[in-house]
């Protein structure tokens, strides 16, 4: 459990540390939508594309956020309690959000084997950019996600024991 908390916590904080500058990213691309609207003819591509690198931005940066314990949370009961009792109310509560996960997971990995399936799925939009390559980076954050929920359980599991995560 200790090497399996080591490595997933490891590939995620390295991946959200890296994720947290796609902020900057999309800020460059709504700069541009500005400028081009303003000055130029306006592109068709922008509005769209910063959607894209927000969704990136959130999905994966949630494993970092999830090891961070940066997600919201009811303070107004867990705040009060013993460490052990926070230890057993995450390890009942993490089931809840595995399940989800699973089912995100499922339906994610069906959207995006329909999207290869059918020549290539577009948006509807102007730009028609292919939605495959969002649709697997979805699934990948939505993977990442699963696997740091799991480390989050087997971290609350070693408090129950005694044994240091």
């Amino acid at each position: 459990m200790q090497r399996y908390v080591r490595t997933v916590d490891a590939v995620n904080h390295w991946i959200g540390r890296v994720v947290m500058y796609l902020i900057f990213v999309m800020m460059g691309i709504l700069l541009w939508s500005s400028i081009s609207k303003t000055f130029f003819l306006p592109t068709l591509w922008t509005l769209e594309m910063a959607q894209f690198t927000m969704v990136a931005y959130y999905i994966l940066g949630g494993p970092y956020s999830i090891q961070l314990g940066s997600a919201v949370r009811m303070d107004l009961i867990y705040g009060e309690l013993s460490e052990r009792r926070k230890a057993w109310t995450d390890a009942f509560t993490v089931f809840f959000l595995i399940a989800y996960l699973v089912v995100l997971l499922w339906g994610g990995i069906d959207s995006t084997m329909y999207s290869f399936q059918y020549g290539g799925e577009r948006s509807p939009t102007a730009w028609r950019p292919y939605l495959w390559p969002i649709k697997t980076l979805m699934c990948i954050g939505i993977f990442l996600m699963l696997l740091q929920a799991v480390s989050e359980l087997f971290k609350d599991v070693l408090k129950l024991r005694g044994v240091p995560a």
